[in-house]
């Protein structure tokens, strides 16, 4: 049985970023990862380019049953200490908009950085090998499909049940309820909905269309695009909005977001009579919205028929379209898993179990979920960082 100060499962974000750090402080570090490959999920993300992080990253821009956990973590790496990171290995990014910070080039080159810093620190990596059981205390001892190993610190970074094609397991989750540790309810997050059948029929064929729109449920909404699919609503607010929603609610979409649609209608019903009602809301709209929404029983006349009633039932139309999600694509398009392993039950200066001082978790395995535009990401090297500290 080989020994090791430190064996991180899970060869993500988190874990290379936990196994670098640890290394570079003279620990003996090993990775296991069971897919053919690291960070397969930083290869995918923002469409390739890796929205590594967002400069205005705060606690405020992240869920957990206990909303003030991330707030040690996040306080002691921040945006601006990953940058300077990413910049000293020469790697051009820029922001897209939003405090969203991505490569100039690929993703590859955040992949290539972080084992260049694995590297830097002797950290031994084995991918396609599992980890068949853990047993002990500290030291622990692993059984996996390259053989036995043994760890003063135990990682698991294993990430969420989100996209399982690429690899994603419930090991994490499991091995935190084996050793008597809650896990909060987990469900998808950052995910698009369906429409129910009849809304389906009515909105399935403007798949491709985006809008600028406020997409709000409950207490919270977020001004970003909506996009249509064949199945139901997708794009950066829908996105946000899928980590509140719960099922049975509904989602109200004000498709004027900057509110100048009552005075256009207004005007319009003085100084341009004769234009049709979806002739105008095609400027706001896109001209395929705006047909559907006149389908649907909105006055469709020329602007000088319309009555106060006919323009107040318009703007109603426009700015509080309601949606009731039948539910959500579910984990398999999910960007991120909501809920895991209960942060009560960790330290947040070091993210060790209380009850198993050398058992620590990071990354999305714990109930700290980020908002879209490379929160989660923030927190995969803040909780590696806070925890790479200890190790």
């Amino acid at each position: 049985m080989k020994p090791w100060d430190v064996v991180i499962i899970g060869g993500g974000a988190a874990g290379l970023f936990c196994a670098a750090l640890a290394g570079q402080r003279g620990r003996r570090v090993l990775v296991i990862e069971h897919t053919s490959k690291v960070g397969r999920k930083i290869l995918m993300s923002g469409g390739g380019r890796c929205n590594f992080t967002n400069m205005y990253s705060e606690p405020e821009n992240f869920l957990s049953a206990n909303p003030h956990f991330a707030k040690s973590a996040l306080s002691r790496y921040t945006p601006w200490d990953f940058i300077a990171l990413v910049e000293s290995h020469g790697i051009p990014w820029h922001e897209k908009k939003l405090g969203q910070l991505f490569c100039d080039n690929k993703a590859r080159d955040i992949v290539d950085m972080l084992l260049r810093e694995c590297q830097r620190g002797d950290v031994q990596i084995l991918t396609r090998t599992s980890v068949e059981s853990v047993t002990g205390d500290g030291p622990f001892h692993l059984a996996t499909s390259a053989g036995a190993f043994s760890a003063e610190s135990l990682v698991i970074a294993t990430g969420g049940l989100s996209i399982p094609r690429m690899g994603a397991t419930d090991f994490g989750q499991q091995l935190a309820r084996d050793r008597g540790l809650n896990i909060v309810p987990m469900r998808a997050g950052l995910v698009p909905f369906l429409f129910g059948p009849r809304q389906q029929r009515r909105y399935g064929d403007l798949a491709g269309v985006s809008l600028d729109a406020v997409a709000e449920t409950g207490s919270v909404a977020f001004r970003e695009n909506i996009l249509f699919t064949h199945k139901g609503l997708s794009g950066p607010a829908t996105l946000q909005v899928s980590s509140y929603w719960r099922e049975g609610q509904a989602v109200s979409i004000d498709l004027d977001p900057d509110g100048q649609l009552e005075a256009a209608l207004q005007t319009a019903r003085h100084e341009r009579p004769k234009v049709r009602v979806r002739t105008l809301l095609a400027h706001y709209l896109t001209r395929r919205v705006a047909a559907r929404w006149c389908e649907q029983g909105l006055p469709d006349g020329p602007m000088g028929t319309l009555s106060d009633h006919d323009v107040d039932r318009v703007i109603a139309a426009c700015r509080a379209w309601r949606v009731h999600p039948e539910g959500t694509e579910g984990y398999a398009t999910a960007e991120v898993t909501l809920g895991g392993v209960d942060t009560r039950e960790l330290s947040s200066k070091t993210m060790a179990s209380r009850a198993v001082p050398d058992l620590y978790f990071i990354g999305e395995v714990v109930d700290v979920t980020g908002h879209l535009g490379g929160h989660n990401f923030q927190w995969a090297w803040a909780s590696a960082h806070a925890a790479a500290q200890s190790v």
